[in-house]
């Protein structure tokens, strides 16, 4: 189990003060959600549909190269977005303050192959609940793989860095899959007519994202551009399928992260918490398009610490949070995609043969001490 040494200074009272601020700056956003938010989402929502509906229209030209390649840019595009900026964040409940029922946690569906209930449990409350806490976290490896030392190491992990990446190229299934937590039937935490709900539920979403994309729109572009059709529905899902796979996990698999064991979650407190995700999450650097992109999950650490708020403010509050760390002489993990990649690729490798521990480094020296909590600012009102 990796120590979280770079939060070791802190004590109690100086957890508490960091809870305070951190509850301070989250308030402080909620009470300014406004018209700007609202129209920014609605606005998102509004360039993905017409992306989707230039690619679907640019395939049915599919026999000819240049609309085949256009209409599979747009379609992979529009996929992306969909998947990281509007699914993943409505469906955290992220929009549910516009009371916009269109736009709500509760009735979005994605284009995807999870279903939204059954990716809702396991993302927003298995996940962001015990975040890296190694035997309690599910997404910490999805049970596939190897990322931590604590793990047990068992031979079929030789094998990972292979089957990590056709994990890649079947995301969506992998995790429509692995949401249903069919072995907790077997534990007794889960009843056998439950998971033959949730099986069906799975295929007839399944059903219909295949009938969607490999029957019903290449059949549009007629007998001769079926095919070409179908081969641009395929790049676009497995793209979109990699590309959420390499946001995933850049977010807190490289070598910075930290892990946490049962015993320290049980016994944290709010601040505890706080810092949970702030050592255990990582940032990717880059442009606004990547930002959007990625479904702002670039910004991990904002997103970690305050998963309902819009994904859009994640920018404006992220110097606020990394000078709040500064201050209290806590990790800020940060970096561009490659270096990222390559941090996570080589421990993914390492942790493939036994043992895998890194290597001990120097003690730093030790952090300043943490200072008192700074004012909370005066609530903007909407």
């Amino acid at each position: 189990m990796s120590i979280p040494v770079s939060t070791a200074h802190l004590d109690q009272d100086a957890r508490a003060a960091l809870a305070a601020e951190l509850d301070a700056l989250h308030a402080e956003v909620r009470a300014d959600l406004g018209a700007e938010d609202a129209a920014y989402v609605r606005t998102v929502i509004k360039r993905q549909r017409q992306l989707e509906l230039a690619g679907r229209a640019l395939l049915l030209g599919a026999r000819w190269k240049p609309a085949l390649a256009a209409g599979t840019v747009a379609l992979t595009l529009s996929k992306v977005i969909e998947n990281m900026e509007l699914g993943h964040n409505i469906m955290h409940g992220q929009w549910d303050w516009m009371r916009d029922p269109a736009i709500h946690s509760t009735t979005w569906e994605w284009d995807a192959a999870s279903t939204a209930k059954s990716w809702q449990h396991s993302h927003n409350f298995q996940h962001h609940t015990y975040t890296n806490v190694v035997g309690k976290d599910r997404d910490l490896g999805y049970s596939a793989m190897r990322v931590d030392p604590a793990q047990e190491w068992h031979p079929v992990y030789l094998a990972q860095p292979l089957y990590g990446l056709l994990m890649a190229l079947t995301f969506e299934w992998g995790i429509a899959l692995y949401d249903m937590e069919l072995d907790a039937v077997k534990r007794g935490e889960k009843t056998k007519e439950q998971a033959r709900k949730e099986i069906r539920a799975f295929v007839d979403k399944g059903l219909t994202q295949l009938g969607k994309d490999f029957a019903l729109f290449p059949a549009l572009a007629g007998p001769k551009g079926y095919g070409n059709a179908v081969a641009a529905n395929l790049v676009a899902n497995v793209v979109r399928n990699v590309w959420v796979h390499t946001v995933v996990f850049m977010g807190h698999i490289p070598e910075p992260a930290e892990t946490f064991s049962e015993e320290q979650y049980e016994s944290e407190t709010r601040g505890d918490w706080y810092v949970r995700q702030l050592s255990g999450s990582c940032n990717l650097d880059g442009t606004p398009l990547f930002h959007l992109m990625t479904g702002n999950l670039s910004f991990q650490i904002e997103h970690h610490l305050f998963p309902d708020l819009p994904s859009s403010r994640y920018a404006t509050i992220a110097p606020r949070v990394r000078e709040i760390c500064e201050r209290y002489g806590l990790p800020y993990h940060s970096g561009r995609l490659g270096r990222q990649y390559r941090s996570v690729a080589r421990k993914i490798l390492r942790l493939s043969f036994p043992g895998g521990a890194p290597k001990p480094v120097a003690a730093a020296a030790p952090a300043p001490p943490a200072p008192a909590p700074a004012a909370p600012r005066e609530p903007v009102l909407v």
